[in-house]
C-alpha cells in the first residue's frame, strides 16, 4: 500500500499525534457533540495527526454490545477531512489476524492514512506468525508498528522480530512504547540495519519523550555509522496539552538540528514525565492511565465526565491528588488559557 506523498513528508518531518480518548454522557453512551470539541482541539492546536480507535479509545468499542469502531473512525475522520493541511490519520488496528484485516480495510475506506498495528492478541503466536500477520494486514493499509509496554498489555519482540518487520515494504512508521531503554534501541537499530531511512520513528515512551526526541541514535550500516532521530510521538499524554507539546516538539527539532540539547529540555524531561506518572497511575501499574487522562479534559470541560465503557474503570485511590499536583506545579503544560478561550466554539461552531 502506497502512502499520500503529503502525507509521508509530515509523518517523516515529525508531528504531535494525539491518541484520542472516547467522550462519553453521563449514561455512558458516545457523545458526538463533545467528541467533535476534542478534535477541534487537537487541530486548532496544531497537531500534525490524530491517532483514534486506539488504547486511549478505550478497546471496548469494539465489543458488541458498545459497537463504536466503525461510527467512530468514520466520524474522526470526517472531522480531520474538514482541516486545510495535511493531517495524518492514524486508526488502531487490533485482535487475531480476521479482525485486523477487517479493521484495516475499513480504515482505508475511511481514508486513514495507517493503522497502528496492535500485536497484543497475538500473545502466542510466533515470530514467523507474527510477520505473517503484519504483511498480511501491510497489503489492505500501510503499517504504523507498535511495541506496546509489556506492563499494559503487550508482548516482549526481539531485535529478530524489528529487523524483519522493518522489510515490510508498507511498514511506514513506527511507534516506541516499551518503556525501555534496551528494547527502544532494538527497534532503532533493527531500522538502521535493515536500510529503511523512510520508517518515521515515533515515541511512546510515556516515561521519556523528551529524551527520545534530542536523543541522536548511532549505529553502523555496512562499515559507515548511520544517525537516526526519533522524530514526534503519538502520545495518550498528548490528548492533554496539545499545543503545548506541540511547542515542545518543536524545541526538540531545533535542538536535533544543533549541537547538543540544552539543560532546559533535559529539565523539562523530568517535568513531562513527572506529569505522566500522575497522569498515567503509574503508581498502580497503569490501572488509571485512560480516567487520568479524562479527569484532565472533565477539569477543562472539553469531557462531561471521567467515566469509561467500563464502570470498573476509574481513577485509582491517590490518583486525583496527584493530578491536582502535578497541574499546580507544571500548569503551562496543560494548555489552560488556550482551551478557556476557545472552548465555547469547539462545543458550539
Amino acid at each position: 500500500m502506497n502512502l499520500n506523498p503529503d502525507i509521508r513528508r509530515v509523518l517523516q518531518q515529525g508531528v504531535v499525534v494525539p491518541a484520542c480518548p472516547l467522550a462519553l454522557d453521563a449514561g455512558r453512551k458516545w457523545d458526538e457533540h463533545r467528541q467533535r470539541a476534542l478534535l477541534r482541539y487537537y487541530l486548532d492546536a496544531g497537531a500534525g495527526g490524530i491517532a483514534i480507535g486506539v488504547h486511549t479509545t478505550q478497546f471496548a468499542i469494539r465489543e458488541p454490545r458498545h459497537d463504536l469502531y466503525r461510527p467512530l473512525l468514520r466520524f474522526a475522520a470526517a472531522e480531520m477531512a474538514k482541516c486545510d493541511r495535511p493531517v495524518v490519520r492514524v486508526a488502531g488496528v487490533c485482535g487475531g489476524t480476521e479482525q485486523a484485516l477487517l479493521e484495516a480495510g475499513f480504515a482505508r475506506e475511511c481514508g486513514y492514512h495507517a493503522g497502528l498495528l496492535n500485536l497484543a492478541a497475538l500473545a502466542a503466536a510466533s515470530e514467523d506468525e507474527l510477520i505473517d500477520h503484519c504483511r498480511r494486514v501491510a497489503e489492505v493499509l500501510p503499517v504504523f508498528g507498535f511495541y506496546l509496554n509489556p506492563a499494559i498489555g503487550g508482548r516482549l519482540l526481539p531485535y529478530s522480530f524489528w529487523r524483519r518487520f522493518a522489510e515490510i515494504d508498507a511498514v511506514v512508521a513506527i511507534k516506541i512504547a516499551p518503556f525501555n531503554r534496551y528494547q527502544t534501541l532494538d527497534v532503532v537499530r533493527a531500522v538502521v540495519e535493515a536500510g529503511r531511512d523512510d520508517i518515521a520513528l515515533y515515541t511512546g515512551n510515556d516515561d521519556n519523550i523528551v529524551a527520545d526526541l534530542i536523543t541522536p541514535f548511532r549505529f553502523e550500516r555496512d562499515g559507515r555509522r548511520v544517525e537516526r532521530r526519533i522524530v514526534g510521538g503519538l502520545l495518550g499524554q498528548w490528548a492533554v496539552g496539545t499545543r503545548a507539546a506541540v511547542e515542545l516538539l518543536d524545541e526538540c527539532h531545533r535542538a536535533a538540528a544543533g549541537v547538543s540539547a540544552s539543560s532546559k529540555l533535559l529539565a523539562d524531561n523530568v517535568a513531562v514525565t513527572d506529569i505522566n506518572a500522575a497522569l498515567f497511575d503509574a503508581a498502580n501499574d497503569f490501572a488509571g492511565c485512560i480516567p487520568g487522562i479524562h479527569e484532565v479534559l472533565r477539569r477543562q470541560a472539553l469531557l462531561a465526565g471521567i467515566d469509561c465503557l467500563d464502570p470498573r474503570q476509574t481513577l485509582s485511590p491517590g490518583q486525583a491528588e496527584e493530578i491536582d499536583r502535578v497541574m499546580r506545579a507544571y500548569s503551562h503544560w496543560f494548555d489552560g488559557d488556550f482551551v478557556r478561550e476557545n472552548l465555547a466554539r469547539w462545543l458550539h461552531e
